[in-house]
């Protein structure tokens, strides 16, 4: 087919060769947890079935590190190795919860499917908390084991958990030997059974465990699918869902994120892609290197890491031709950012993606490409597949295009809830399973602009801080009367955390002493980095409420 001039009834002609009657990608209205819904027709049902599966791949890379090549036949016996020894030395069965505490690791992503192939579900816990928040997701989660690396070993020492603990340079590493050449293990998996809980900060304070199911991974797993084939329409090159991608896609963001797990490692176990790992914190020169060692293509970076690569002086020493899509995810970017990205890099040019998503969606809502972002400045694009969105008024009513209210979105990828957190799942999903994102916006001409993230959000360098939580921390301090902590803009993390301390009567503190207060009890990235301690009141309204947009550090 010709491409026409005009680049969307293009696309509209792609899209119905991919999605309509008979075609590999072909939508179908079914339904899902007693709701009507758009979903792929022909898909897959459950995680594990991916493991077994990408034995097809055979010997090409899955897993790539700055030391280590693991191939799709390397992982799958890994994988089944600990599988079988999670049930057989650990009794882990169907439903249990098994948590990892990890930096990114191939272990990390072995660990994750052999959880998946015995129907466990497993737990991904923040590897910068401190021994408090860890402590409270074991109780909160109650998994039947800890997966942990050795650093984070030390944390959960701290904790003194009774939970057995596995650690991933010595007991994985031996339960990989002592087990090796033993079958994948199979268990009856219902789509909509759980199967991932990813924790997410929340505005009472307490982190949420978003509980994704099977049914969502798969959903992620084709949309991916779908993207690729798309991909290739519009790129000349022929999409053949039975040979492995020559997509090569590099991992920055930590495992515990969907960015990286739900939307990197597990749809390229399907597609044959490789997965290039950055080990460690985020170091240009190192991440750099591996995009010219391994010739990546694609590439999901957070804004703050784009903003360290613009202000690196010997980014022109490295060889980046081969990254051909390059993403903006995890935290909103101005437009001027990402004109001076386009006047910096080559790859940025036609390749630059942005989108909008949340941990309760498993994947982008909303994508917007190169065109999109040049015609439509500020724009985050029309919804992904299968993906029906909506603004809606505090009533939880339809609004029209161009009115402002709250973005709520319904789809196959809407986690099934919040783990043991009925309460919390009532508030989140509204009857028909629509998400209240709890992010406002406006669509226009079908394409959404956010106009206000969550409610008083700070997003740190890609990570959401919610002011409860630190607030509530602080609060514990003998000498704190009340406290607010607000977002104040950084020029490399896009916001930093602020806090205004009033003192109680009499009582004396000084900032070192607030700030090590808080580095005991909340992960590095929540500890505020500004500080006003004052004696006066803080602003609030008639009813009482803290009035926080005028608040000021």
């Amino acid at each position: 087919m010709t491409a026409p001039a005009d680049p969307q009834l293009y696309l509209d002609q792609v899209m119905s060769r991919l999605t309509g009657p008979g075609a590999p990608f072909e939508i179908a209205e079914e339904e899902v947890l007693g709701t009507t819904m758009p979903v792929m027709k022909t898909r897959g049902h459950a995680v594990g079935e991916l493991v077994r599966d990408s034995l097809r791949w055979g010997d090409r890379d899955y897993l790539v590190t700055t030391t280590r090549r693991i191939s799709f036949t390397e992982h799958h016996a890994q994988v089944a190795a600990l599988a079988t020894a999670l049930r057989e030395r650990y009794g882990i069965r169907k439903g249990d919860r098994v948590a990892i505490l990890a930096a990114n690791s191939p272990e990390w992503v072995s660990v994750y499917f052999a959880t998946q192939a015995l129907g466990a579900i497993a737990v991904g816990l923040n590897g910068w908390w401190v021994p408090r928040e860890v402590d409270y997701a074991l109780r909160h989660s109650t998994p039947s084991i800890v997966v942990a690396d050795a650093k984070r070993a030390q944390t959960l020492a701290a904790v003194g958990t009774d939970i057995p603990i596995l650690t991933i340079e010595e007991d994985i590493a031996r339960l990989t030997t002592e087990f090796a050449g033993a079958e994948l293990p199979r268990e009856d998996v219902d789509e909509d059974d759980p199967s991932t809980i990813l924790y997410t900060s929340g505005t009472s304070g307490r982190p949420k465990g978003a509980l994704h199911s099977h049914r969502n991974l798969m959903a992620v797993v084709d949309y991916h699918r779908f993207s690729d084939a798309l991909g290739a329409a519009f790129t000349g090159r022929e999409y053949d869902p039975s040979r492995p991608s020559p997509l090569r896609y590099l991992l920055t963001s930590p495992l515990f994120h969907i960015a990286s797990l739900h939307n990197l490692v597990v749809p390229r176990l399907a597609t044959g892609g490789a997965v290039v790992i950055n080990e460690g914190s985020f170091d240009v020169d190192t991440v750099l290197g591996l995009i010219e060692r391994e010739r990546v293509t694609n590439w999901g970076a957070v804004p703050t890491m784009a903003a360290r690569l613009l202000e690196h002086p010997d980014v022109d020493k490295y060889d980046l031709s081969s990254l051909t899509a390059f993403a903006l995810a995890s935290a909103p970017s101005s437009v001027a950012f990402k004109e001076r990205l386009k006047a910096r890099f080559t790859f940025a040019r036609d390749a630059l993606v942005d989108s909008y998503g949340l941990t309760e969606c498993s994947t982008a809502i909303a994508v917007a490409a190169g065109p999109e972002l040049e015609h439509f400045p500020g724009t985050l694009g029309r919804p992904i597949i299968t993906v029906s969105l909506e603004i809606r008024d505090e009533f939880d009513e339809w609004l029209p295009d161009g009115e402002e209210g709250q973005v709520c979105v319904r789809s196959p990828f809407v986690m099934l809830g919040y783990w043991n957190d009925d309460a919390a799942t009532e508030a989140a999903i509204a009857p028909g399973r629509w998400l209240r994102t709890g992010d406002y916006g406006v669509v226009e001409d079908g394409r959404l602009r956010l106009t206000g993230r969550r409610s008083d959000l700070i997003l740190r360098g890609g990570e959401n801080v919610y002011p409860t939580e630190i607030e509530q921390c602080l609060d514990e301090h003998p000498a704190v009367s009340e406290c607010a902590v607000i977002g104040s803009p950084h020029p490399d993390l896009g916001q930093e955390v602020c806090a205004v301390v009033v003192l109680r009567e009499g009582a004396d503190v000084t900032e070192d002493e607030l700030q090590a207060f808080a580095k005991e009890r909340l992960s590095y990235f929540k500890v505020p980095s500004r500080w006003r301690i004052t004696r006066d009141h803080l602003p609030r309204n008639a009813t009482g409420k803290m009035m926080r947009r005028e608040i000021s550090v």
